[in-house]
């Protein structure tokens, strides 16, 4: 594995795809999302250039901390977040990308010393497994966050089917990238609504199609 080799390639293909999709490079940041690897691996990403980082599980999020705090590193929390280990991570996230509950928005922003930069994740594609508001609820949803001072909704983050079609693949993300321009007609108090937390691996470059800012990429920087 050459992780500083394998990193200039993922740049290089995020980089063309951007360009494919009429959008300059510096509009998406890439999450290298280091789960799978141990906090030596991360910090040889670090040194060739990554600047974020994310975990999915607050146990390795708070090792990886731990190991490289001191580096000039972004921290995202990507995975499901449950309320009782909220006061554990949320002094170290820099970024919550599944915020899935109000009882969990209402914990963090308890918990919080600062304000949380915080993704709605949103079901679109309507699946039973994952977490994730409906898109129906989000009405009733919306004036409850908006009251709240240490959670501040920047976007929406979803994910699309493993093994769908590209076509219902680059769907599901337009649809996001819709209910996000929707949401922030809308104008609710602490919720500016600029970002889009989605597109991973396999399908990143039809996440920058639809207009994605932040793409998780993990598998392909540790082939």
């Amino acid at each position: 594995m050459n992780v500083e080799q394998n990193k200039k390639t993922v740049f290089s293909e995020v980089a063309n795809a951007c360009q494919m999709a009429g959008r300059p490079e510096r509009a998406v940041d890439i999450i290298a999302v280091t789960k799978y690897v141990d906090s030596s691996i991360a910090s040889q990403l670090i040194e060739a250039g990554v600047t974020h980082i994310g975990e999915n599980r607050v146990d390795k999020f708070l090792d990886k901390y731990k190991a490289l705090h001191n580096h000039p590193v972004t921290w995202h929390l990507i995975g499901s977040l449950q309320r009782r280990k909220v006061k554990d991570i949320i002094p170290y996230v820099d970024y919550f990308h599944a915020l899935d509950s109000v009882k969990l928005a209402v914990e963090i922003d308890k918990r919080a010393n600062r304000v949380i930069k915080c993704f709605l994740q949103v079901n679109i594609s309507r699946e039973e497994s994952k977490h994730g508001f409906k898109v129906e609820d989000l009405a009733e949803v919306l004036p409850k966050l908006a009251e709240l001072t240490h959670v501040e909704i920047i976007g929406l983050m979803t994910m699309a089917p493993l093994n769908a079609p590209r076509e219902r693949i680059l769907a599901i993300f337009q649809e996001t990238e819709n209910l996000r321009q929707n949401i922030q007609e809308q104008a609710w108090k602490n919720m500016p609504m600029t970002e889009l937390s989605m597109g991973m691996s396999q399908d990143y470059d039809l996440a920058i199609q639809a207009g994605t800012s932040f793409v998780r990429i993990g598998s392909a920087f540790f082939k």
